[in-house]
């Protein structure tokens, strides 16, 4: 479980946990998680670098920022908030819903960017995706469950994203439900997925504006987003750097955490 504080930007609560010194790297967070989701990643990769998870303005325990929820108004906050936090240029790593703002930002923003890492994310929109996939990216339906069925989504979730008979330490199992369970993260997210929905086809002409280096970290065995996906982003950035984590789920920055840090720190290496 990562210490968190809470920061003031412009009025509006931020939750955000800081661990170690160097080069920043932040990490993005998807849904229904908020930054817990990394708490066995981060205090790896802050060996060496300074390592800042937070939760999504309207996610976690976060409040709302003003403004829409596409990939690149979300890029918008992170620019934002790097410029509250006085960081010039940074490593992202964007988790699920995290990848699509942290490509759009190294597009729009490229000063800004050190390196981009992938991992696991709706990048395609012609590449398959699992059937819950599919509903969910119906607007209608996805409103209604998220409004109307949280438990039903969160439980699906944990025994989708993880290998059988894995879950979560309790403390952060806690920390993601009570986020979850909250009305106005629910609707947020329900804003975010049409907003993310209606520019996925535009996303492309964003990769391919990619200059940094880019790591594409996937899951053999992500349920939700196969393969496909990777190799689909890949063709957009030629000069991304593409690897597989054998027996890895959607949800590998929970289960398998040793392998993501030693992939992340040897890419960073060589960058």
């Amino acid at each position: 479980m990562l210490d968190t504080t809470f920061e003031s930007y412009r009025g509006q609560r931020v939750r955000v946990a800081r661990l170690g010194h160097g080069e920043a790297v932040i990490l993005l967070h998807g849904y229904p998680e908020n930054l817990q989701v990394f708490a066995r990643l981060a205090p790896g990769l802050a060996a060496d670098k300074q390592v800042i998870a937070f939760d999504w303005p309207g996610m976690g325990h976060s409040e709302e920022w003003p403004g829409g929820a596409t990939p690149l108004l979300v890029a918008r906050h992170l620019l934002q908030l790097l410029d509250a936090w006085q960081i010039d240029r940074a490593h992202l790593v964007g988790q699920d819903m995290g990848g699509q703002p942290a490509l759009v930002f190294a597009a729009v923003y490229p000063e800004r960017v050190r390196s981009v890492v992938v991992m696991n994310s709706l990048v395609s929109g012609t590449a398959k995706t699992s059937w819950e996939i599919n509903w969910l990216r119906r607007f209608g339906v996805n409103r209604l469950l998220l409004r109307h069925f949280p438990r039903l989504i969160f439980w699906r979730a944990l025994h989708t994203f993880l290998p059988a008979g894995e879950g979560l330490e309790p403390a952060v199992h806690r920390d993601m439900w009570a986020t979850f369970r909250q009305p106005r993260v629910r609707q947020f997210i329900v804003r975010m997925c049409a907003g993310y929905e209606a520019q996925l086809p535009r996303l492309p002409a964003w990769y391919q504006q990619v200059k940094c280096p880019v790591l594409i970290l996937w899951g053999a065995e992500d349920k939700h987003f196969p393969v496909a996906h990777a190799h689909d982003l890949q063709a957009q950035i030629p000069q991304a750097q593409l690897e597989i984590i054998p027996h890895a789920g959607h949800w590998m920055v929970v289960a398998q955490p040793t392998e993501v840090q030693r992939r992340i720190q040897a890419f960073y290496r060589i960058i």
